[in-house]
């Protein structure tokens, strides 16, 4: 088997809680009392867009939350959706000492939108652990769609078969696999660690 070589990371659900999914969502529309039913069509029409950049965050919350009137202003409720983000600390702590290791190269292939995903980079240190980040936002491709994965593997020459992907989705799997590149399913952090022992792949 092939030297591994490189890992890409998803973010949300691996290293991160998810920044704006079905559970972060609904927390929000929970607390600021949003109907839920008239989100979700709205959202529905505009996700894949959002998560793209192509539309930025205010223009999001334009065409979902602020198409009505409401009693919280824009800035409660960003702060609230960026306040969502935990981290998984062992899940972190275990990317960094493979990032220290020097002996890999370090990149994420995430769904998140520009704003989201800046802030997260940011508050998590995440510049600390990666070179580079393909995202979604970045990108104008979203998982599980092939070309996402592609275009990770073109813009940094790596060869499929001396990569990892580490997502938490089975469907997000797939086109990798089929690329030729190894997979893990995530679940926590002590299994991450387990699978990539299987793989060779260590920080010592």
């Amino acid at each position: 088997m092939p030297k591994i070589n490189s890992l890409f990371f998803d973010v949300g659900g691996v290293l991160l809680s998810n920044a704006w999914d079905h559970e972060q969502r609904a927390m929000a529309l929970k607390k600021f009392e949003v109907d839920a039913v008239d989100f979700q069509e709205r959202h529905e029409m505009v996700v894949s867009s959002f998560e793209r950049g192509k539309i930025s965050l205010h223009e999001y919350l334009e065409r979902t939350i602020f198409c009505h009137p409401r009693r919280f202003t824009k800035e409660e409720f960003c702060q609230y959706m960026f306040s969502l983000s935990q981290p998984d600390p062992a899940a972190l702590d275990l990317a960094r000492k493979l990032a220290g290791s020097g002996r890999y190269f370090m990149a994420t292939i995430n769904n998140e939108s520009k704003d989201l995903n800046l802030y997260r980079i940011q508050h998590f240190d995440l510049r600390g652990i990666f070179s580079l980040f393909v995202s979604s936002c970045f990108v104008g491709l979203r998982k599980p769609e092939e070309g996402i994965y592609r275009l990770a593997l073109e813009t940094t020459q790596r060869p499929a078969e001396e990569c990892c992907f580490i997502d938490d989705r089975a469907i997000n799997l797939e086109s990798a696999s089929r690329l030729g590149m190894h997979v893990i399913r995530m679940k926590n952090a002590s299994q991450l660690q387990q699978e990539f022992a299987k793989l060779g792949v260590s920080p010592e």
